[in-house]
């Protein structure tokens, strides 16, 4: 129910605002580091993909590691990083689900974490290669809902899959 009510409140907020500046200002509360597009250079971080496995599977950034929202287990991340000062960037559809993640896994101990700024929205706007499940470049990416759709602004638009 919880998450119900978290979804219905960003897709309220979404719809009311003009573009993702706005929509980040409006719902984060800046609690996880920014980490902008051009600024990422996949090799020196590790990437945490916080979306649901169904929007994973339709396309992802190179090297992410699906770990989701609503099943989201600290448990599978402390096994796959176990240094607790490894570089983190943390990303959902624009940055908002990635921010509780980011919290999370500040909570847990981890010191070193980014949230992707925009999310693999803004990284696909800005030119970004995203692949698929099985690891081949793809246009499609998971739009969430029609409302968060609006945010991306170049690729195939997937609602599901």
């Amino acid at each position: 129910m919880r998450n119900l009510v978290f979804i219905l409140l960003i897709n309220f907020v979404a719809t009311a605002q003009n573009s993702i500046p706005e929509v980040l200002e409006k719902l984060n509360k800046k609690t996880v580091s920014y980490i902008k597009v051009n600024e990422l250079d996949n090799s020196n971080y590790v990437i945490l993909d916080t979306r649901e496995p169904k929007e994973y599977i339709v396309s992802h950034l190179p090297k992410a590691i699906s770990v989701g929202y609503n099943y989201f287990d600290i448990k599978k991340v402390n096994t796959i990083i176990k240094n607790k000062n490894t570089p983190i960037v943390v990303y959902c559809s624009i940055g908002v689900r990635s921010e509780k993640i980011g919290e999370k896994l500040k909570k847990s101990g981890y010191t070193n974490i980014y949230n992707l700024y925009g999310g693999i929205f803004e990284y696909k706007n800005k030119g970004g290669k995203v692949v698929n499940q099985k690891n081949i470049a793809t246009d499609s990416i998971h739009a969430f809902s029609k409302q968060w759709s609006v945010y991306l602004k170049k690729g195939i638009k997937v609602y599901e899959n």
